[in-house]
């Protein structure tokens, strides 16, 4: 029986010496458990994606010198063979790197792969840096096992869609035991099934065991959930890595089949996986602690209104970061509700955080008459409405300033999408926990907070509390927007359309499809389709939300700011 294994690690863009430190350690554990071979991710030298740090030669000779550094430690393990992946320098026209797959033992490069299939589609953008290696297999005997390699995407076109090259065509001619696919598969609701879907076909049309291997972790918009796992052509998935956590797992493979390493089968994994909101809560937490770990935060601050977004973010930075690390802010006006301070409180008691209290009223009058005394008008209506915004995001920079704390925004996908939300007010921040969660999931995520704690987290009150704004008097998100549940299909069909899983897409086409049937909801299908265009100005000046489904704000949808958008309905 070969044994061998996956380490799945939380590795740091940039971070070469961390990075070859943490591999090291992996590999130690590795030789321990008397592994003959053991694989990290993609990229796992440089970490994913570096971007355009892959532009500085700094990076190249961190990355140079990381490579020089595993040699050494692989002579310090002479019986263990290490695959990685690398950025890695090429000669030749075009681009000068690859994104390259390393074979290290006892000091020695035993092969190197050069990926095939360089995505340039939704969040990536690997051509802008690599070039594509040749169309040839790549296998390699290691112990008693032949193995191929892949990396990444290269598996991902099996059936030939996306690309005029399948890499599993010439693997298959090769005919290897089994094969090695490093990844770095960034995750969002569903991606999971996705992956098994994909690699148990490509395991089944070509008669190959595959062993997948991916990142943990979170780097800025994305997270990468691990779930690596092990699949084989008549059984399937038949092992998988804990999700959302680092996992050196050291499995067995014999006569064909991954087994553990006394020879019994692996438990199965759940098919089902996480519910939707364990899903999003689980991603969430982990990019907020990674983002801030990585950004050299150890606190977050957040503006507490009472409402419902805001009680969400403070929830899930609370777990993320502990409640000692986590403070609220609530900045009444006079145009607040009484609940804004009170549900405020209830709220942070109940996660046990602090609460501070900043009136703005005296800030605000002192700014309209400011304002009248020097342009010569009163300051009233939206001009009004948006001061006060500004004035407390203005509030939460200082308190950040001067305490070091990371401000967390607290805008809901709906909100973002449609502009219903003040730039340079509450956009302000470092980073986005709810921005890629539609208004209707807060909500359910707000209730399956409270279920899992068997206890009002996040009091009733708030959840049950009419949207408002609260910027002039009774006012209520209803009387600018249609009602969430309507509006946030509406926008999935709008923003993210056959990104969508086929269940969704149905009930968010079939809304639509009713509001076609009116004049009315014809129009109002124009409106929310030219609010979402027009507000993409104020989405590039926000913070970096964290990526939760197929199609979010950010690096994953570009869209022109300046542009003549044409009908939705033409």
């Amino acid at each position: 029986m070969m044994k061998l294994t996956l380490a799945q690690l939380n590795l740091t863009v940039g971070d070469v010496n961390g990075n070859v430190a943490r591999m090291v350690a992996a590999a130690r554990q590795a030789a321990w458990a008397g592994s003959e071979l053991v694989v990290f991710p993609e990229l796992a030298v440089s970490g994913y994606y570096p971007g355009d740090l892959l532009d500085e030669p700094a990076l190249l000779r961190l990355v140079e010198a990381g490579l020089q550094s595993l040699r050494a430690a692989s002579r310090e393990l002479p019986g263990l063979t290490w695959v990685f992946g690398a950025p890695l320098l090429r000669e030749g026209p075009g681009k000068q790197l690859e994104n390259g797959l390393v074979v290290l033992k006892n000091g020695e490069q035993l092969l190197r792969y050069a990926k095939q299939l360089l995505p340039t589609y939704n969040i990536f953008d690997e051509r802008r840096h690599f070039e594509p290696g040749p169309d040839v297999a790549k296998v390699l005997r290691i112990g008693s096992a032949q193995v191929g390699l892949l990396i990444c995407e290269d598996g991902w076109n099996d059936g030939g869609a996306d690309y005029g090259v399948n890499p599993f065509e010439r693997l298959r001619d090769a005919a290897p035991d089994f094969v090695i696919s490093i990844n770095a598969s960034p995750s969002n609701i569903g991606k999971r099934e996705q992956r098994h879907q994909v690699f148990t076909s490509a395991s089944r049309r070509n008669g190959l065991p595959i062993l997948y291997v991916n990142h943990v972790g979170g780097h800025d918009q994305l997270v990468y959930d691990g779930a690596s796992f092990a699949v084989e052509p008549d059984e399937g998935v038949v092992f998988e890595a804990e999700r959302f956590v680092e996992s050196v797992r050291t499995l067995g493979f014999v006569d064909g089949r991954f087994v553990e390493p006394d020879g019994s089968r692996p438990a199965r994994p759940d098919a089902a996986g996480l519910s939707a909101m364990a899903f999003y809560r689980a991603q969430i937490v982990l990019g907020l602690r990674d983002y801030a770990r990585r950004c050299g935060f150890t606190q977050a601050v957040v503006g507490s209104s009472g409402g419902i977004d805001s009680a969400l973010t403070l929830a899930l930075a609370t777990e993320a970061l502990g409640a000692d690390n986590v403070v609220g802010i609530t900045m009444p006006s006079s145009f607040s509700s009484s609940g804004s301070v009170s549900d405020s409180e209830a709220l942070c008691r109940n996660l046990g955080i602090q609460l501070l209290n900043h009136p703005i009223h005296g800030a605000v009058e002192a700014l309209k008459a400011q304002f009248a005394d020097s342009f010569g008008a009163p300051m009233q209506g939206l001009t009004l409405e948006n001061l006060q915004a500004r004035v407390r995001g203005t509030i939460l920079m200082a308190y950040s300033n001067a305490n070091g704390h990371l401000l967390l925004t607290t805008g809901n996908k709906s909100e973002v999408s449609v502009g219903y939300c003040t730039l340079y007010g509450d956009t302000n921040g470092g980073l986005g926990l709810i921005g890629d969660l539609y208004k209707t999931e807060v909500f359910a995520l707000c209730r399956h907070l409270n279920e899992a704690a068997g206890r009002e987290l996040i009091p009733m009150a708030i959840i049950e509390k009419e949207p408002s704004a609260e910027l002039a008097p009774g006012q209520r998100d209803i009387d600018s927007l249609p009602p969430y549940p309507v509006l946030d299909e509406m926008l999935k069909v709008l923003i993210e359309g056959g990104r969508l899983a086929n269940w969704e897409r149905e009930a968010a086409e079939a809304r639509m499809a009713a509001l076609r049937e009116t004049a009315e909801g014809r129009a109002l299908i124009e409106r929310i389709a030219r609010m979402t265009q027009r507000s993409e100005y104020k989405r590039r000046q926000a913070p970096p939300l964290i990526r939760l489904r197929a199609r979010a704000f950010g690096q994953g949808r570009q869209m022109p700011i300046a542009a003549v958008f044409p009908s939705v309905l033409a």
